[in-house]
């Protein structure tokens, strides 16, 4: 139990963003959500990339950097990203590189890409 309590002690030092990009950092890399059980975690890491390595078919859109035109990145972003306020698109188009969409279909990867580019921002299509 050990390695618990210096997981927790951990955690208690971070601040709300650095727990949040580790918990999506946690699901890319085991490819689970925080909400699936231990259970299912541990049971769906081993079978999915596999999977994956056939054919991709999910695309993850990451803004590498705003350009010279941040003000219109946060508004394309607002209208990408749903439930997104003004100041939580700041920071998200500050913060780049970041994931702006994660696991959509191609065409919703390339419009995604489209719109931003054009704005003005730098984008990666993964």
């Amino acid at each position: 139990m050990a390695n618990v309590d210096e997981l927790l002690e951990t955690f208690a030092g971070m601040t709300l963003l650095e727990l949040s990009e580790f918990v999506k950092a946690f699901e890319d890399k085991f490819e689970v959500t925080a909400a699936a059980p231990v259970a299912v975690a541990a049971a769906g890491g081993a079978a999915a990339p596999a999977e994956a390595a056939e054919e991709q078919d999910e695309f993850d859109v990451i803004l590498e950097g705003a350009g010279d035109k941040k003000i219109q990145v946060i508004k394309v972003v607002r209208e990408i990203v749903s439930g997104l306020g003004l100041k939580e698109a700041k920071d998200l188009v500050e913060g780049a590189p970041k994931a702006i969409l994660e696991k959509v279909n191609k065409e919703a990867a390339e419009a995604a890409k489209a719109k931003l580019e054009e704005a003005g921002a730098k984008i990666t299509v993964k």
